[in-house]
């Protein structure tokens, strides 16, 4: 798990870095009120999306852990880390991490990103941790398919309340 986590948090850290440059264009050139409106708007699309009240896919790489990761061992965890870490791994089942990345580009300062990645890094790596650690029988995929019910809205309300109390301290 050690090397999966560093890969995660050292891919989103590229990816924090690459939108936190991105985002210096607009940060400079459209004014704040119409980058945080924007902001807003797709806020409001995710945490309606996270609450069951619309649906539209979300960009992701549909595809499953691939056998020969764990033949590398070590490196192979690493490496499936990175591509998890950027995104350009596996099932991505929220919108949220879409959300921040939207906020990197319109409204976070560029040194926050990497408080952005890391929050990325350690939620990714928050699953694996918690369902190796229930058990081997599948018993916390079913915990979890009853809990995400009131889950996925909550931490949708509290990743949109979060982002819109550290943008209005900037």
């Amino acid at each position: 798990m050690r090397y999966f986590g560093t890969g995660l948090l050292l891919g989103a850290s590229v990816v924090a870095f690459t939108a936190g440059v991105l985002g210096a264009l607009p940060q400079a050139l459209v004014p704040a009120p119409v980058r945080l409106l924007l902001l807003g708007a797709v806020a409001v699309a995710v945490v309606l999306r996270e609450c069951g009240l619309v649906r539209f896919p979300v960009p992701q790489n549909a595809r499953l852990v691939p056998e020969d990761v764990q033949l590398l061992r070590r490196y192979g965890a690493l490496q499936f880390g990175f591509e998890m870490g950027t995104g350009m791994r596996t099932y991505s089942p929220s919108a949220l991490p879409h959300l921040v990345l939207v906020a990197v580009v319109l409204a976070v300062p560029f040194p926050a990103a990497f408080a952005a990645a890391a929050g990325f890094a350690a939620g990714r790596l928050a699953m694996p941790l918690l369902s190796n650690a229930w058990s081997d029988d599948g018993s916390w995929t079913l915990r979890w398919q009853r809990a995400e019910r009131v889950a996925r809205p909550l931490l949708a309300w509290a990743c949109a309340g979060a982002l819109a109390a550290a943008i209005m301290n900037l």
